[in-house]
């Protein structure tokens, strides 16, 4: 008779798993931390660890995506508002992500550590592409409504939206970049707010709105990370 598998007690035991990996990722730092100190933590098994994931990539893939899940999720209740403009919704899924990281930055220091180093490239592409997936559908449904609205001049919703997420993605990597820079001091506030604006207008043109249309991170946001 095969084994059933109770999925309720599944998703608390791997819970119990990313909570202790998250907590010593901030504190020991993901690269001095191994699966013996989760292990040690949780008085399990490596059978029981390797239950769940199968390597230490995979333990930071699952507190990435698991941080993810709930940045995404601050996003759903503006995009399903039907009363809110679409330009508006996105401002709102902005400014929401913006308060998620800025509530986890202690997590969002600690993963910005690692996350540019070769040997994790593998665990990035894998982010990448469910940030991807996921955005696609959601943002694709924004596009849609304002063209409706008569507000976005734009393409196909799917394709922009695709361009979109791509802007995005490549804004994040330049932030971790820049965020490295100023704690170096060799870039200045002034040269990150350029680059914001620059890239607020690139989203701006994608969209077809006229520049001054979006904010996509507000002065506060910017010196919370980058003043």
């Amino acid at each position: 008779m095969p084994r059933t598998v109770n999925s309720s007690l599944h998703t608390i035991r791997r819970e119990a798993f990313l909570d202790v990996a998250q907590r010593l990722i901030q504190t020991k730092g993901y690269e001095v931390m191994n699966v013996q100190d989760v292990l040690d933590e949780l008085e399990v098994s490596k059978g029981a660890f390797y239950h769940y994931f199968d390597s230490k990539q995979a333990l930071l893939e699952a507190v990435v995506e698991r941080f993810a899940d709930g940045a995404m999720a601050t996003a759903v209740p503006i995009l399903g508002d039907p009363d809110l403009p679409a330009l508006r919704k996105l401002e709102k899924v902005f400014a929401g992500i913006a308060r998620w990281k800025a509530e986890s930055k202690e997590l969002v220091l600690a993963i910005m550590e690692v996350w540019n180093s070769d040997s994790n490239a593998l665990v990035r592409d894998k982010v990448r592409r469910m940030t991807i997936r996921r955005l696609v559908p959601l943002l694709s449904a924004v596009v849609e409504q304002g063209i409706q609205e008569g507000v976005f001049r734009a393409g196909p919703a799917d394709d922009t939206a695709t361009v979109l997420v791509a802007l995005m993605q490549g804004f994040q990597d330049l932030a971790v970049e820049y965020f490295i820079a100023r704690q170096a001091g060799s870039i200045t506030f002034e040269v990150v707010q350029r680059r914001v604006a620059a890239f607020t207008e690139a989203f701006e043109c994608v969209l077809g709105v006229p520049n001054g249309s979006l904010t996509l991170t507000d002065e506060p946001t910017l010196h919370f990370w980058f003043g």
